[in-house]
């Protein structure tokens, strides 16, 4: 009796004892990257505003890192997209800004921008998760683009009604 209790033990343990299955690292890497699925829609720029902005060269290549950062397959090509971005960020700053444009309402739009590129970049350092960051960020390029539309759609006069006289 005591040599079936035993069979029966050890036939126990070894049906209870799994292998477990850890997931695959390019699993993980691409379900990171499906979140740009999921990501607001990019704000269109209205054609008068275009016009404008055409001719300011830092701003257009600005916005053509944005495709490179779309085309990301994993974290790496994420912190070099990122980097160019941040870089082309700086180079927009320190341009001259056309005159409809030169505006608080666009530079703190940018800083915000900004502020959610570093953050990418933070989370990309720690390897956290990244989805929630590009979404602020992509949410926060779309205020920056609709800002252009409000300046150049705006034609009330401030000059009029600040001055008293």
């Amino acid at each position: 009796m005591q040599k079936l209790w035993i069979y029966f033990l050890l036939i126990g343990i070894v049906f209870s004892c799994k292998k477990e299955t850890q997931p695959e690292v390019a699993d993980a890497n691409l379900s990171e990257f499906t979140a740009f699925q999921n990501t607001p829609k990019t704000q269109d720029i209205n054609a008068e505003a275009m016009i404008i902005l055409k001719d300011w060269a830092e701003f257009t290549s600005f916005q053509k890192s944005f495709d490179f950062m779309y085309r990301a397959g994993n974290n790496e090509d994420l912190v070099l997209a990122i980097d160019d971005l941040l870089e082309k960020e700086n180079n927009l700053r320190e341009s001259k800004y056309p005159e409809e444009f030169d505006k608080t309402q666009i530079k703190s739009r940018q800083k915000v921008l900004r502020t959610f590129l570093l953050k990418i970049k933070a989370s990309l350092v720690e390897n956290t998760d990244v989805n929630e960051p590009v979404k602020q960020m992509l949410t926060a390029r779309n205020a920056f683009r609709y800002q252009f539309n409000i300046i150049v759609s705006n034609k009330l006069d401030t000059k009029l009604i600040l001055d008293e006289n």
